[in-house]
């Protein structure tokens, strides 16, 4: 099988997307069936690949796509220029890594989505209202056209039975992201004049679904009541976000500007690092479709505060500290990071099931259902068109 994966956007640094298309990429490559991968990535995404270190395997093709950084180019290049693309490297199948505009019908060969979550319809306020409505619409066309959806837990099969209608929902299956254990550590500090000092880790996006202020506020809190060291510091890894400003305000409003630090562009050996040497992985998300820095935290051996939400629950099972966020979500989680913080040091958590020898036959598993179908239509369309051009020579 012959698979094109595409997984160009709009950011330089890599966030979950990137991290699933490229931790996809190297499942296949695992599996014998897989003769060819080609990987479809925007021109500013080159630097993103190198760090990640894709391109060893013969089998590996990566593709920079000419097209525009705004919304609205790059979408029009997924409808108009990808179709194109296929017929040129004649794939058997392509896996979208995230909803897009696609022309299915021109593609010629099974598509595959990978649906994440569904936050254009649980939490709008994510994207700002016309953007929301602009992503409702590509979200609804993207899974409405695709001949498979592989979600990435249980939580989000359940939230896309509630949204799409039944015939949507007889085209997706679950299939977890891939998370292995990083055997890279960076050996230096990614945090700017680091000197020891213990701190909290947040692996966040700035969108109103990770609740970065409430962590704010809750870590201002262990500050005031002296709870945890002074010197302790909270450390926000991820990409800049529609949140950025208002999250920047209160940091100094709480007068926190030099115990908060936020970063993006890490990578995974830096990422492993933080992992590593946190006092805890903080995530007080509203809502999530999987939770991959939860798993990363867990095999990596890091304690894990999280709240009490569906796919955190999902993926972390008995080994997180849960907070529910009710009335008094800023006492609930300060406490939930005051227990953790008072618990020995904690194992990796082995994590087999995520692996991507497991995930690898499960994709392969989807494909080769789908190809032979796509196979068999062809080849119909083929007879029937034959049978027509010769049933007209034989008329009168």
């Amino acid at each position: 099988m012959k698979i094109l994966v595409t997984a160009a956007s709009y950011s330089s640094y890599i966030s979950g997307v990137q991290r699933h298309a490229f931790n996809l990429v190297r499942c296949l490559l695992l599996h014998p069936d897989i003769m060819m991968v080609h990987l479809v990535l925007a021109p500013w995404q080159r630097e993103m690949v190198e760090a990640a270190g894709l391109g060893s395997d013969c089998r590996l093709a990566i593709h920079y796509a000419e097209m525009g950084r705004e919304s609205i180019a790059r979408n029009l290049w997924y409808y108009r220029q990808l179709p194109e693309l296929v017929s040129r490297l004649r794939p058997d199948l392509v896996h979208l890594s995230y909803p897009m505009p696609v022309d299915t019908g021109a593609i010629g060969c099974p598509t595959v989505l990978t649906l994440h979550d569904l936050y254009p319809y649980e939490i709008p306020r994510n994207f700002g209202l016309h953007q929301c409505l602009f992503n409702r619409i590509i979200l609804r066309h993207c899974i409405q056209s695709v001949d498979a959806i592989a979600c990435v837990s249980e939580t989000t099969m359940t939230r896309l039975k509630r949204y799409a209608s039944s015939e949507t929902y007889r085209k997706a299956t679950r299939i977890y992201n891939c998370v292995e254990p990083e055997p890279l550590c960076a050996m230096q500090s990614p945090l700017p004049g680091w000197q020891g000092e213990p701190f909290l880790l947040s692996v966040a996006q700035h969108r109103r679904n990770k609740n970065i202020p409430l962590l704010i506020r809750a870590f201002h809190r262990l500050l005031r009541q002296v709870q945890i060291s002074p010197a302790t510091r909270l450390v926000v890894v991820g990409i800049k976000g529609p949140e950025t400003q208002r999250i920047e305000e209160l940091v100094s409003r709480c007068g926190l500007d030099g115990s908060v630090y936020f970063l993006e562009g890490l990578s995974d050996a830096e990422l492993q690092w933080c992992y590593s040497h946190s006092e805890a992985l903080v995530l007080p998300s509203k809502t999530e479709g999987f939770g991959l820095p939860v798993v990363e935290a867990l095999l990596a051996g890091c304690h894990v505060v999280c709240s009490d939400i569906p796919a955190f629950r999902e993926v972390g099972g008995g080994h997180c500290e849960f907070v529910a966020l009710g009335a008094d979500a800023e006492e609930a989680l300060a406490t939930g990071i005051k227990i953790t913080l008072d618990k020995p040091a904690k194992e990796p958590v082995p994590l087999p099931h995520l692996s991507a020898e497991v995930l690898a036959n499960e994709y392969a598993r989807l494909y080769r259902g789908l190809i032979p179908v796509a196979a068999n239509a062809k080849s119909m369309a083929c007879a029937a068109s034959i049978q027509l051009a010769t049933a007209e020579r034989q008329s009168p």
